[in-house]
């Protein structure tokens, strides 16, 4: 639709640069046909009926490429307008418009005086749109410090209002919502920046919600949960995005993809997603590294007290576990499932997929000793 407007709008533009050109040579003379006819001649106005067909049919032929061109030109601004924060965008183009009122205010009456000056005074209007937006810019933080603190002093008594974060930007996925913990990560305070949560992501949410499957439906649900909650509880700007990639089918691929336009960091417990991010420079916040980060130091040597659960894969193990789901695999403790046994710690061994400790009974320990 849009290329058609172009080609009419260029196609009309034709026919008026026709019709200016044709009057134009009408009136110099410089035409023989109508030289010595007068221009109200019959002959003067077919010439400037055929000249102004002419132009608006060039126009018409070259449209195309001149839609070409233009289009060309919009996605290239489109793509870099992406990266650059809408922040910046808009302190810019405040202080472009600064720039120019102000440089109007110096040299708009010594435009007037000849070409020259105009020349100049367009030049000295370039300068100062630049310098307006280029001081505008740099002086960002400062600029939203004085109006947060006129905010605060305004609005001192509404306690409710929400934190606006300058961190990094922070990209939800799918399976750090229905996990829920991201919810308690971000009462504590410890997530700084706006909490970005992309339409596709909602979509995907919504998909699981509507499942036949019932553990996916219950999957989907609680995740729809966790968002209101996220919205209505946190003390945290929080953005629905609702850029998209037509082009790119698979939702973790549109994940990273955003985050390289927001220059922010996406927060997931998903291992694959977080080595394929890895893989193309996107940092990560993964919410199993961080529990597994936070759990308790246990040292070789220290007792505990524990409750054999399940046997294990070698033989004459036992399993337990600890309040915060780590694995306690104990030495001879098939035989006593069930029971609540006093071990201690032999070694500790870190993995990808979470700490496990390795025990033996204390009172076997003890005769070892002896």
């Amino acid at each position: 639709m849009l290329k058609k407007v172009l080609r009419i709008l260029f196609t009309i533009i034709g026919l008026i640069i026709g019709y200016i050109v044709g009057d134009k040579l009408i009136k110099t003379n410089y035409i023989p046909i109508v030289r010595n006819t007068g221009g109200g001649s019959i002959q003067s106005i077919i010439f400037l009926v055929l000249c102004t067909l002419a132009f608006g049919f060039i126009l018409f032929l070259i449209s195309p490429w001149i839609n070409k061109l233009i289009m060309k030109v919009m996605d290239y601004l489109e793509r870099n307008i992406q990266k650059i924060p809408t922040l910046d965008i808009i302190f810019g183009t405040t202080g472009a418009i600064i720039g120019l009122i102000i440089s109007y205010l110096f040299v708009g009456l010594f435009a007037r005086i000849s070409t020259l000056w105009t020349m100049i005074a367009v030049v000295i209007s370039v300068i100062m749109a630049a310098l307006g937006t280029n001081i505008a810019i740099r002086k960002r933080d400062d600029i939203i410090a004085v109006f947060s603190n006129m905010k605060k002093v305004s609005s001192s008594r509404d306690k409710k209002t929400k934190t606006v974060s300058r961190g990094t930007p922070k990209v939800l996925d799918t399976s750090v919502i229905i996990d829920g913990r991201i919810l308690d990560i971000c009462q504590t305070g410890f997530i700084e920046g706006t909490l970005i949560i992309p339409n596709f992501v909602l979509e995907e949410l919504r998909h699981i919600a509507d499942s036949s499957d019932g553990l996916k439906r219950n999957r989907g649900r609680r995740g729809l949960d966790i968002l209101n909650k996220i919205q209505k509880e946190l003390d945290i700007e929080v953005e629905i995005s609702e850029k998209d990639f037509p082009d790119i089918p698979e939702v973790d691929s549109k994940l990273l993809k955003l985050a390289q336009l927001l220059n922010g960091k996406v927060i997931t417990n998903d291992y694959n997603l977080n080595k394929v991010a890895e893989f193309q420079g996107v940092p990560v916040l993964n919410i199993n590294e961080l529990a597994n980060a936070v759990k308790p130091i246990v040292l070789p040597g220290e007792e505990m007290t524990i409750q054999i659960m399940k046997d294990g894969k070698e033989s004459g193990q036992g399993i337990a576990y600890l309040d915060d789901g780590t694995m306690i695999v104990v030495e001879g403790g098939k035989k006593h499932i069930g029971e609540t046994l006093d071990v201690i710690v032999t070694s500790v061994l870190q993995t990808a997929a979470g700490r496990m400790i390795f025990a033996k009974q204390k009172d076997n320990l003890q005769g070892e000793v002896i």
